[in-house]
């Protein structure tokens, strides 16, 4: 008899842990990551606390990898990378180690999800399976990784990334961000070039790679275009986004340079650029105003992003502002929504929208009557049918001069507020940043702005010490045995 109980009780018992698994699987929104959202808000500085911020309300922002391989086999000018960067060998172990230490301490202390930057130097400088392992471990703790790039590689290189060693497939899903422009130096076949439009067959071959490995290995993807912007190319960025919209991208980001990283790099007046200028360049490349202000993420000084799709060559906004039902579309999801996310399997995304429905009943009307509007707005179901439809989105990333972050961040160290305008300005958009990383043995999390101004120079340094580059005369007693 007791046999029986005890079979019992294990079976109810085993049956409450799965449902108890199910629902928690199962939630809309991962109550962890709804509290560092709460948290992330109440850390914002009061100026960018605006009905349209995304911080603090559907997500914490960025994240981003440093020192995990800082070599570059380019020579771009200029470079955000401090000098001694490509004194540092790449080294596949070492890369994996830092990239799991900063992703679990940003899941641990940050969020359990985010989108997280796989970047430093040149990412395909890594063994293909060594890269593959760093994007495994960045998707173990929550993260949606991106691989930074300058696109110089072949599709051999792609294919390993994403087959195991057993010549399965390793992703269903990969992000890249290319680097395109002609600030850079080094590309094969192209070392150095004065206009933007010779650089376009390069950002043709860039998406063609990715086209061919959807459809031999059945790997989605999504790419991102980024473009140094200086005062010798900022009046071709208009041609370079009406050229390229259509070959492919997900998103054009451009960014005006700032006096950051290697001294030697720097070869223009960049204090000369003005962003509402770059920002009118690059609605005259779309064809039609970018709204910056319906979505903000952190402050518009440092952020300006418009999200919408390509219906053909034609962009349209995700949200018409001027429509009073389309803002209380946009407040819902950003009052609502947060910690909510879409890029999950459909067997999981089914029943949490189903469980967020029943929460908010409004939703539904909500949504169809959205969708109805959004579909007459591209120009009918017919237009739609006939045209390609890509998710499109436009961003400017405006980086700060170094030698205006270093007193701002050690007066904000000090909590304490600089009388100096210009240096005030740089505290609020470091208090107020959307893109950070992970310090786990100094317990930090900081800016991008500060790891690139005032940490960087030091960590590479460090680096070239504990991973020097090999001498010549080991190089030459390594091709020597190969010979043999």
């Amino acid at each position: 008899m007791s046999t029986h109980k005890n079979k019992a009780s294990v079976a109810l018992s085993t049956l409450i842990k799965k449902i108890r698994y199910l629902e928690e699987i199962t939630r809309p929104i991962n109550p962890k990551a709804m509290e560092a959202i709460n948290r992330r808000w109440k850390e914002l500085p009061n100026h960018v606390k605006t009905d349209s911020q995304t911080l603090g309300k559907v997500g914490v922002g960025c994240e981003g990898t440093h020192g995990v391989f800082p070599k570059c086999n380019f020579a771009c000018s200029p470079c955000y990378h401090s000098e001694d960067a490509n004194k540092v060998k790449i080294d596949g172990k070492h890369t994996i180690e830092q990239v799991k230490s900063q992703m679990e301490y940003l899941y641990r202390k940050r969020s359990s999800y985010a989108h997280a930057q796989l970047i430093g130097g040149e990412v395909t400088l890594l063994d293909p399976h060594d890269h593959a392992r760093a994007l495994e471990v960045m998707r173990s703790f929550g993260r949606e990784p991106m691989s930074f790039t300058h696109g110089d590689f072949d599709y051999d290189y792609l294919k390993k990334l994403v087959t195991q060693e057993d010549g399965k497939r390793r992703f269903k899903r990969i992000s890249f961000a290319g680097h395109f422009d002609s600030t850079m130096v080094g590309r094969r076949g192209q070392r150095r070039v004065s206009k933007e439009e010779e650089i376009d067959p390069y950002r043709q071959q860039f998406c063609e790679m990715f086209n061919k490995l959807k459809k031999e290995m059945h790997v989605k993807f999504y790419l991102a275009h980024n473009m140094t912007v200086t005062p010798q190319n900022v009046d071709q960025i208009s041609g370079v986004i009406a050229r390229c919209k259509s070959m492919g991208f997900n998103m054009f980001s451009f960014q005006p340079a700032a006096y950051v990283g290697d001294e030697r790099r720097w070869k223009e007046d960049y204090g000369s650029l003005d962003p509402d200028y770059i920002w009118h360049q690059i609605e005259i490349g779309i064809g039609t105003n970018l709204p910056y202000h319906d979505f903000e993420v952190g402050d518009v000084r440092c952020n300006r992003s418009a999200w919408g799709v390509l219906v053909g060559d034609q962009w349209h906004p995700f949200i018409d502002i001027t429509d009073k039902r389309d803002r209380e579309v946009r407040d819902f999801y950003l009052n609502n929504m947060g910690g909510f996310h879409f890029n999950i399997p459909l067997k999981l995304l089914i029943p949490r929208l189903i469980r967020f429905t029943i929460k908010y009943p409004k939703s539904i009307p909500l949504a169809v009557k959205y969708a109805i509007r959004f579909v007459n707005r591209l120009g009918g179901i017919v237009v739609i049918v006939k045209n390609r439809i890509t998710p499109f989105t436009v961003v400017m990333h405006r980086f700060m001069h170094a030698e205006d972050v270093l007193p701002a961040y050690e007066l904000l160290k000090r909590n304490e507020l600089s009388s100096d305008l210009r240096i005030r300005e740089t505290q609020e958009r470091l208090l107020a940043c959307s893109y950070a990383m992970a310090h786990p043995e100094s317990d930090e999390i900081v800016p991008a702005c500060v790891q690139h101004s005032l940490l960087d120079p030091v960590e590479n340094k460090i680096l070239a010490q504990s991973l020097p580059l090999p001498t010549k005369r080991k190089v030459n007693q390594l091709t020597n045995f190969k010979n043999v």
